[in-house]
């Protein structure tokens, strides 16, 4: 069974050449990630004179995070798994597709990732605020705490179906892309509510760079909830009957 995988690791490993190289795959991918997704919400901002909170801004987050995503998961695909979400990474954890310290070292990698990103927007944008991610009027705290473990589920779910599972066959560039395709669509569903983040490292980064931390909670229990449903549904239902697991996933806990 799935829970049978599931385990802490060794500090060797965690120190291993491979694994050290994962993180750093993680941590220029995540830093890719944010900074084009921050940096376009920031940009419309700008160019609408902080309008960015329209069906056109939020038509363009969507899109720039999805494409940002999309590129971020295929450049790490081959190294770390291009997990880019310490949500992901939890989800494979307890399908016991990645060892507990190798995670530790995956999220460490992930939160530098999105923190330096945001610095960097902070600094060539000529001191800009990074938007920490906040909920809507009208919206209420539990109400955004369930829309992100939703969220986070389709998106560890699709991770699952097209990166994990080893049933998968040779799809390639799909799970990238509909890894990408997911987020945007959950930007659109989720945006007008609590910005739809899915993504502690997301929602770390710019919390940390303008020191607002207002229902940041949210933002690593309800993704992190749903990356646990969703790794163990699949892992039970779906992939209970099989040994083996994606080797994307899995290269580092040998």
């Amino acid at each position: 069974m799935p829970i049978n995988r599931i385990a802490v690791g060794t500090t060797e490993d965690a120190r291993h050449p491979n694994t050290l190289k994962a993180g750093l795959a993680e941590f220029i991918s995540t830093l890719i990630f944010v900074y084009a997704g921050q940096g376009s919400g920031m940009a419309f901002a700008k160019l609408t004179a902080g309008a960015a909170n329209t069906p056109a801004g939020l038509v363009a987050a969507a899109i720039s995070h999805g494409f940002a995503l999309f590129v971020a998961v295929a450049v790490g695909a081959n190294i770390s798994g291009g997990h880019v979400n310490p949500a992901v990474t939890f989800g494979a954890f307890i399908g016991g597709n990645i060892t507990l310290l190798n995670g530790i070292v995956y999220w460490i990698a992930q939160l530098l990732g999105s923190t330096v990103a945001c610095l960097l927007l902070k600094f060539s944008t000529g001191g800009l605020q990074t938007s920490a991610f906040a909920l809507c009027e009208g919206e209420t705290v539990w109400g955004a705490f369930v829309m992100e473990i939703v969220m986070t589920f389709g998106l560890v779910y699709t991770v699952y179906a097209t990166a994990l599972d080893p049933k998968k066959g040779n799809i390639g560039i799909i799970a990238p892309l509909a890894i990408g395709l997911i987020v945007g669509a959950n930007i659109l569903a989720g945006g007008a509510f609590d910005g739809a983040s899915m993504n502690p490292a997301v929602s770390f980064g710019p919390a940390l760079v303008s020191w607002n931390w207002a229902n940041h909670w949210i933002y690593w229990a309800g993704p992190l909830i749903g990356a646990g449903i969703a790794g163990l549904i699949y892992e039970f239902i779906f992939m209970g009957s099989t040994d083996s697991t994606s080797t994307d996933y899995q290269r580092l806990s040998a």
